[in-house]
């Protein structure tokens, strides 16, 4: 729930932010020089580009918990059985040893949704953001009977 709130409050603010831009944008414009003009078409390509992204990582984040909705249902979800140090920190050892397993569990069923979200969740543990979130994609396009190249 505080995640859901943190990135409620940060979406709130970027937006705030792209409002605040764009509108410095259309001031330039509005002053009808060449040069003010150009560069408040070029303020405004920013807050585009920024909702953009906003809503597509949102997209994303949805897709990925309705997935995780849907596992919980059926009781896959994966179990939290990593080490940790005395300081709360994932044993690296630990991490290692269950992303073998989830590697193992995913090449042996490369269409499975719920294998490539494990190893999606595998890969958070290890700390390897890029390739966590390749493994949820391929998990949500999989769900979603849609292919996607490796």
């Amino acid at each position: 729930m505080r995640a859901k709130l943190s990135y409620a409050i940060t979406a709130a603010v970027l937006v705030v932010y792209f409002v605040l831009v764009g509108s410095r944008g259309v001031m330039l414009i509005q002053s009808g020089t060449v040069l003010t003009v150009t560069f408040g078409v070029a303020v405004l390509i920013l807050p585009v580009i920024g909702l953009w992204f906003l809503w597509k990582n949102t997209q994303f984040v949805r897709r990925a918990n309705a997935l995780a909705a849907q596992l919980d249902a059926e009781g896959g979800l994966p179990v939290d059985e990593l080490k940790r140090t005395p300081g709360g920190r994932i044993d690296r050892d630990s991490a290692d040893e269950v992303f073998a397993r989830r590697k193992a569990e995913t090449e042996e069923a490369p269409d499975d949704w719920r294998s490539w979200f494990r190893l999606a969740v595998a890969y958070h543990d290890a700390r390897d953001t890029p390739r966590a979130r390749k493994a949820m994609q391929r998990a949500i396009a999989l769900h979603d009977g849609r292919t996607i190249e490796a």
